[in-house]
């Protein structure tokens, strides 16, 4: 396969796939597709075949040409990467080698206006990163201002929150917030940043947008799923960019990779058998050379992990924090 150039560098692409470890025969699942760059490293490797997911149909569409080239051994998948085991299924494949993932919001989603991730862009205060459910728009014009609050401090980190929450119920009043301009002014007016901070809406965008799309939520469910897909030896690579994925990602890890319990006063306590071998005690970050290249890359951690023989753990219970359909139907 001769693969066209990339629209995307992927961040930690080669760290990524050196910890992946592709070989001939194996099956990969990427479970974010993007722009392929991961896949197409995968695919590099003869004899691989990839499953690619992807909840954005311009993604999918975008890689009908890698479908192409790769003669048969690329599949891609519109669907969240949260049902990556019942896409492998569908596909009549019981286990597989390697579960890429690299979670959040991509570049191209960033660099399109219309789709309303960015301040900096002019656009429709939308967000969704598939085609279906409610807009960030509806979500500003709905939400209680608690809700609004939370959704902002638990998902955005914005310690100004109830500030924020307050100035969107009071401008939603005199007219609909429904450009991404439009809520940065309102932001803008009660969150305050020095020179060479971050802009002051970054946290209020980032907070709505993880909500709208359940970001954390598919993560933990796709982590989970991941778990029970993996054969013995498969390995799972996570690439996060903020610390609320990443935390999520390093307690997954740390519980299905713990060995005994309980202490030297207390009998150790009856736990599962680890199910991952962790192959990254700390994150892998990029260089300089690369956050150089990419300014994006410069929050970015990788995390890896090798299945073991074990059994898959039983699935944790989702943290009980805000949720679109209580939010939107009030409840």
């Amino acid at each position: 396969m001769s693969p066209a150039a990339p629209r995307h560098i992927s961040v930690l692409g080669h760290e990524a796939v050196e910890m992946l470890a592709p070989r001939d025969g194996g099956i990969y699942v990427d479970a974010t597709f993007g722009a392929g760059g991961y896949s197409r490293a995968i695919l590099a490797v003869a004899g691989t075949r990839v499953i690619g997911i992807d909840r954005d149909r311009s993604a999918v569409t975008g890689g009908f040409d890698l479908v192409d080239q790769s003669a048969g051994r690329l599949t891609l998948v519109e669907d969240r990467f949260s049902n990556l085991a019942d896409i492998c299924t569908a596909q009549g494949i019981a286990e597989v080698d390697g579960v890429m993932m690299d979670v959040g919001v991509s570049s191209m989603q960033l660099d399109q206006a219309e789709r309303g991730f960015s301040f900096r862009l002019g656009g429709p205060l939308d967000m969704r990163m598939g085609h279906d459910g409610p807009t960030a728009a509806d979500v500003v014009a709905k939400a209680s201002e608690a809700d609004l609050a939370n959704i902002i401090y638990i998902f955005g980190e914005e310690r100004h929150s109830r500030a924020v929450a307050r100035a969107i119920v009071a401008a939603r009043k005199e007219a609909p917030i429904t450009t991404t301009q439009a809520l940065a002014d309102i932001v803008g007016k009660v969150v305050r940043s020095k020179p060479n901070e971050i802009h002051p809406a970054t946290r209020t965008f980032q907070g709505l947008r993880i909500f709208v799309n359940a970001e954390l939520d598919e993560l933990h469910l796709a982590l989970v799923a991941a778990e029970r897909v993996l054969k013995p030896g498969g390995r799972l690579v996570v690439v996060s960019f903020h610390s609320l994925e990443d935390r999520i990602v390093k307690d997954f890890f740390n519980a299905r990779g713990k060995t005994g319990g309980g202490s030297r006063h207390l009998p150790e306590l009856a736990q599962a058998a680890p199910s991952f071998q962790i192959l990254t005690k700390r994150p892998i970050t990029p260089g300089e050379a690369e956050v150089s290249a990419n300014p994006r890359a410069r929050s970015a951690k990788l995390r890896a992990a090798e299945r073991t023989t074990a059994p898959a753990h039983a699935a944790d219970r989702l943290p009980a924090w805000p949720v679109l359909t209580d939010v939107m139907r009030g409840g």
